[in-house]
């Protein structure tokens, strides 16, 4: 054995997935989790700290134009798995190992990826952006990533790392909001076709730089497949809009919110305010609730929040984000237990977990659609806008296209 194969398997252990999850997939991505966690992989935040590019389901067109983009960004040694359904996820892992140590591929790999990296040509009025946007994550960190919670440590192979990556994966595409340079032909761009921020009058008369930013549609603790195209004055959004990717709509109403869905949506907003050991007690009672535990999940739960509700830093990281009263949630037609901030919504969450656990249910009429996120977000800073997405609960979108398991 070659010194070259011998280092590419001592790096298995320590292999890094980057996560693309297709609308619909969810229980694909969570298989996903959970055989990462049983082989101590962690998940990357971009394509320039990944190892294996996970694809969970069948991309759409779009989906695969920026899947293919991450691929082109992804150094060598690089490995790319598909895996269409839940039942694929272990098949597809373990070929990802044999390609990854498989030294003979990486160097065709090499020898035949481009030289330069593919910039996106401006064949009509409209632009993308062919770089991945920090902005978001790098000014998260300002207000939540460097926070030193006392009672929380690292999640345990889970990937879920500190919020403050600057290297968070925002994608933008011209099939997904990306900048409209038809008013604004003579921008000047930065090396690579970056669009630089712009001027623009602020509400007190005075001029200030204006700076459109697509979040996702691929996009870690993100609702999968969502595009929100953002206008920012300062950290602040003035405007906002939202698609699905590929345009997907389906006359037949999702199901509600399963209470492991809930569960995991738990977990993306403490993983996002920097609550790692949190988000992990919550990842550990989704996995109890969708393996039908409902003994230990109870406790789980109990445990949970009596650790959220003593956290202090929690609450404080929590309040005042994205605050819905009454009258605002009459207006955008939102369920009562959207009303609070999202310290508020994540408890009443939370009750609804354990009401479904106890013997209840949850009702479809407590999730909120994705088109009333645009409304929500105006005036938000840039550092809350995810954990006020996270807060609420979306409905599920389902499947593109037909399910293969």
């Amino acid at each position: 054995m070659g010194i070259t194969q011998m280092l590419a398997k001592l790096a298995v252990p320590a292999i890094r997935v980057l996560v693309v999850e297709v609308p619909g997939q969810w229980s694909t991505r969570v298989e996903l989790e959970d055989q990462m966690l049983r082989r101590g992989w962690r998940r990357a935040w971009s394509p320039a700290d990944a190892d294996v590019l996970a694809v969970c389901g069948v991309p759409g067109p779009e989906l695969t134009q920026l899947v293919d983009r991450l691929w082109e960004q992804m150094p060598g040694p690089r490995v790319h798995a598909d895996m269409p359904s839940t039942s694929t996820v272990s098949s597809a892992l373990d070929d990802a190992i044999t390609l990854y140590i498989d030294t003979t591929h990486h160097k065709h790999d090499a020898s035949s990826r481009p030289q330069e990296p593919r910039l996106p040509h401006d064949d009509t009025d409209h632009g993308s952006d062919d770089a991945m946007s920090h902005s978001s994550h790098d000014t998260m960190d300002d207000d939540h990533g460097g926070m030193d919670h006392d009672s929380h440590t690292d999640m345990d192979h889970n990937g879920h790392g500190h919020m403050g990556h600057s290297d968070h994966a925002d994608i933008d595409d011209s099939g997904h909001g990306g900048m409209d340079h038809s008013d604004h032909g003579d921008m000047e761009m930065s090396p690579g076709g970056i669009p630089l921020a712009q001027g623009g009058p602020d509400r007190d008369g005075l001029e200030m730089d204006v700076l459109h930013l697509t979040l996702g549609p691929i996009l870690a603790y993100w609702p999968a497949g969502l595009a929100m195209n953002c206008t920012l004055q300062g950290d602040v959004v003035v405007d906002s809009d939202a698609s699905i990717v590929d345009g997907h709509t389906s006359p037949v109403p999702a199901p509600g919110l399963s209470p492991a869905m809930l569960c995991d949506n738990v977990m993306s907003l403490l993983a996002l305010a920097g609550a790692d050991d949190l988000a992990a007690r919550a990842r550990q009672t989704r996995d109890h609730l969708l393996r039908g535990d409902h003994s230990e999940a109870h406790d789980g739960l109990e445990r949970l929040q009596r650790a959220i509700r003593r956290s202090w830093l929690l609450r404080g990281s929590l309040r005042r984000v994205l605050v819905l009263d009454h009258l605002e949630c009459q207006r955008y037609g939102l369920p009562a237990s959207c009303r609070g901030d999202a310290y508020d919504r994540m408890l009443r969450t939370l009750t609804r977990i354990q009401v479904a656990v106890d013997g209840g249910g949850p009702t479809v009429d407590d999730d909120v659609s994705w088109q009333v996120l645009p409304d929500l977000v105006i005036g938000l800073e840039l550092a809350t806008l995810r954990l006020g997405v996270a807060s609420v609960n979306l409905q599920p979108l389902p499947a593109h296209g037909v399910a293969h398991d």
